[in-house]
């Protein structure tokens, strides 16, 4: 896993035996174990890392109009029973350009206001409760619908 892992080292000897992991990547998760030997001592934990996606399909940049489909995966191992998606902090609606299903959420018909910030959150059948982030950007007019500019003859317009 390197350079992806790292262990401080000034923190080892104050206890401190975390491992850090960035970028974290799907398959790392599983379990991890640490032991620490300390004179005959032999300390161990268990920690079991579990790792949620959120993929873009067709991938970025989206243009405006396009159909487009934001998945949702996790590693967790018990049955998905419920997924919610967010826009913005706000319940994003399951009918008309939106649909949800098994994970998924599909926008039909993107338009610049669906650009943002998105959570998707998975409710499994144990009730652990799991989610996620995907900031969206769409390529298209953000502007009035029929936009007329007015440019004097001889100057230059944008």
């Amino acid at each position: 896993m390197k350079p992806r892992v790292s262990v401080q080292d000034s923190a080892l000897r104050n206890g401190n035996f975390s491992l850090h992991i960035s970028p974290v990547r799907s398959e790392d998760a599983g379990l991890y174990e640490a032991q620490v030997v300390y004179n005959t001592k032999v300390q161990s934990c268990h920690v079991d890392l579990g790792v949620i996606t959120v993929t873009l399909s067709p991938p970025s940049p989206v243009v405006e109009n396009e159909p487009l489909l934001l998945r949702c995966n996790s590693s967790h191992h018990a049955s998905l029973v419920e997924t919610c998606w967010f826009h913005n902090g706000h319940l994003a609606p399951t009918s008309g350009t939106f649909c949800s299903s098994h994970g998924a959420l599909s926008i039909l018909r993107p338009a610049m206001s669906d650009a943002g910030s998105w959570r998707c959150q998975l409710r499994y059948s144990d009730n652990e409760i799991i989610s996620a982030m995907y900031n969206l950007q769409i390529l298209g007019f953000d502007g009035p619908a029929n936009p007329v500019v007015y440019a004097a003859a001889g100057s230059a317009a944008d």
